[in-house]
């Protein structure tokens, strides 16, 4: 009977202070991290930002930092959240990466549906077709037509092997049955300077991204690829790609927040509950909206439907990538 008792103390006490960590997170003082696999200052990073500070509230005043931890594919950021404690502290915040990594990332040191704690979608993030400021094109026909008188001359940049101005581009080459040549950058903010700065031709990016680009007449906008036009005040007279004559085009890049696996249901349940409350702050549909984004607002909200959803994207896009070729190491 001692010896009993002995081996199931411990026990008992692990599983009270799991349930005392549950009922009281988060501690206060303590900071819950936001990881972002990609650099700082590109879209994802703003999406995370904005959310951070719409969670604090509802969370009861919590400080929320994010944490830029880019690379191969966003596979290292997904990485370093799965690796860390499952205690709600370390979050992550990714994008359709999420559907393509598996695919995508050679040798990908963890799986994502089953080493992450699905919970919740945040967006979804239409993408728009740009251009440098001096392209002589100044609408989607004259677009177009400089693409033909230009084959094998164009450079298209992207964030990197992975990225989601990678995947739109590549999608957009094949609808075109246009090659161009990719020019990867460690982020989004570098290959948009060079863009403006005319270093590379064109570039297909995140709404999130692109809008003050537009507004400030910084780049050349030409289309969005959602099936309906957009109502945002600098994007809504562009034309989308599927009227312009690309039949069923429609990308669209959306943003989901997970914990490593193992983390408490109690406190998955406060996260998603927080993440609800965000998801409906004027303030942070506000800004969404001033960037084209549409915050999520259906199912997806549901932890077991951003999962299901995840796993028919990866469903999507896998054939895509193998038949490209392409691979993020």
């Amino acid at each position: 009977m001692k010896t009993l008792f002995k081996t199931l103390l411990p026990l008992t006490m692990v599983a009270l202070a799991c349930g005392a960590q549950a009922a009281d997170f988060p501690i206060k003082d303590k900071t819950i991290t936001i990881i972002v696999p990609f650099a700082a200052g590109g879209p994802t990073d703003r999406v995370a930002r904005d959310l951070a500070e719409a969670m604090r509230k509802p969370l009861g005043g919590a400080t929320i930092v994010v944490d830029n931890a880019a690379g191969a594919g966003g596979s290292i950021g997904a990485n370093k959240t799965a690796k860390a404690p499952a205690d709600g502290y370390t979050l992550l915040l990714h994008h359709i990466a999420m559907a393509t990594m598996p695919t995508l990332v050679r040798n990908i040191p963890f799986k994502v549906e089953s080493d992450f704690e699905y919970l919740g979608m945040v967006n979804d993030v239409p993408m728009t077709v740009i251009g440098k400021p001096a392209l002589p094109a100044n609408n989607y026909k004259e677009f177009t037509a400089w693409i033909a008188q230009n084959k094998g001359k164009i450079n298209l940049g992207n964030a990197g092997v992975g990225s989601a101005s990678h995947l739109c581009g590549l999608l957009f080459q094949t609808a075109l049955k246009t090659d161009m040549t990719p020019v990867p950058y460690k982020g989004t903010a570098p290959a948009m300077t060079d863009l403006i700065g005319g270093q590379i031709d064109l570039m297909c990016d995140q709404t999130t991204n692109t809008t003050s680009q537009i507004e400030g007449k910084k780049v050349k906008a030409y289309a969005v690829t959602t099936a309906k036009r957009l109502t945002t005040p600098a994007l809504k007279d562009l034309p989308t790609l599927q009227e312009s004559g690309l039949k069923d085009f429609e990308v669209t890049i959306w943003h989901g927040l997970y914990a490593p696996k193992g983390t408490p249901a109690d406190v998955q349940k406060k996260i998603n509950d927080a993440l609800k409350a965000a998801l409906k702050d004027p303030e942070f549909i506000k800004k969404q909206e001033g960037l084209g984004a549409v915050v999520v607002s259906d199912k997806r909200i549901e932890p077991a439907e951003h999962k299901k959803f995840v796993a028919a994207e990866i469903a999507k896009w896998s054939p895509i990538i193998k038949a490209a070729g392409v691979y993020a190491d």
